[in-house]
């Protein structure tokens, strides 16, 4: 019950506290702390709006192409295009995401679907991995944030690749039975037949009905990843003006340190992938391509928001599972590929 309450009333309680943040800065009220001075709030101000100034475009894209899938493209044209074989099955799993580039807040109930509907369960969860990495969108705001340091940009989109990859092969190998919470636990090859009755057909709405519907799907998802981003501009602009700069040099000067702190950083802010370069960038100065490519690839794969999303979708083995070696293929592929492109 405690959990319960924490999670209905976290979101009202953030949004509020964003937006008093947000009229704070917009009447430039002054706020007199008495650790803070003039020149930190100063600082603070302007790092915490360049951060959102910065992801907010691409946020918008996102949501508004993530709106356009969901109302226009049917699952079973998805479904149709799953090969056979577990290594290319993993492969288009992994690729998945630059025909159909989905929020990962929206990923988890239409892969569910997909998995229910007969495609190989494998399949779905590499989507769920590759895809907020692997997609055009993302690749544009990557590259916005790191247009001086094109080895973060082909390196994150790499790793994307490359862990989900891994993922898909241990998955299929090793995964029998549905993933699913809900339902009977069928052999995940025995693909279920349906008819010819599919939602797509026998839910034909006129145009002007389904735009409003991607109008409405785009504003609601725009707000809710909306008050995340803001959360995480304003985390980032704390640590970086509160908290003692020996103590963020400590952490960066230690290897292996440094990449679990960015790590986990990355798993409780839970950013949107679309908006998230923009706050790694802000750490550049501090941290190395390793620990910033492990923000970059665990972040949008496995976060707060979209572990408790995943519990509530596929069972607690499995989702443990691809937890684990999700941190694991990250922690160490991320220190490998930062000294291959250092």
């Amino acid at each position: 019950m405690p959990l319960r309450l924490l999670l209905r009333w976290s979101p009202p309680a953030l949004t509020a506290g964003c937006a008093a943040l947000l009229i704070l800065i917009a009447f430039n009220r002054p706020i007199y702390l008495p650790t803070i001075g003039t020149s930190e709030l100063n600082a603070f101000t302007t790092l915490f709006l360049s951060v959102v100034l910065e992801a907010l475009p691409f946020m918008l894209l996102g949501v508004i192409v993530s709106a356009l899938l969901q109302v226009f493209v049917s699952e079973q044209a998805i479904r149709s295009l799953a090969p056979r074989s577990p290594f290319l099955g993993s492969v288009f799993g992994a690729l998945l995401g630059l025909l159909f580039p989905l929020c990962e807040c929206g990923m988890i109930p239409v892969v569910r679907r997909l998995i229910r509907k007969g495609m190989p369960a494998y399949i779905g969860i590499v989507y769920i991995l590759a895809g907020p990495i692997v997609n055009p969108i993302v690749f544009a705001s990557t590259y916005t944030a790191f247009h001086a340091q094109p080895g973060i940009l082909y390196g994150r989109m790499g790793l994307g690749f490359l862990v989900a990859f891994l993922i898909g092969l241990v998955l299929s190998r090793y995964m029998k039975a549905s993933p699913l919470r809900t339902g009977h636990s069928t052999p995940i090859h025995e693909h279920p037949h349906h008819g010819h009755h599919s939602s797509g057909q026998s839910e034909r709405q006129p145009l002007g009905t389904r735009f409003a519907s991607t109008l409405g799907h785009a504003s609601e998802e725009f707000f809710d990843m909306g008050k995340y981003l803001i959360f995480g501009a304003l985390l980032t602009a704390l640590i970086q003006t509160g908290v003692d700069r020996s103590s963020l040099d400590a952490i960066a000067s230690h290897e292996t340190l440094s990449q679990l702190f960015m790590m986990a950083f990355a798993y409780f802010l839970s950013l949107c992938s679309t908006s998230d370069a923009f706050v790694a960038a802000s750490f550049s100065h501090l941290f190395t391509a390793g620990p910033l490519l492990a923000f970059l690839v665990f972040g949008p794969m496995i976060d707060l928001k979209n572990t408790l999303m995943l519990f509530s979708a596929f069972r607690a083995r499995i989702v443990a599972a691809v937890v684990i070696l999700t941190a694991v293929l990250v922690f160490s592929l991320s220190w490998l590929t930062a000294h291959l492109i250092t």
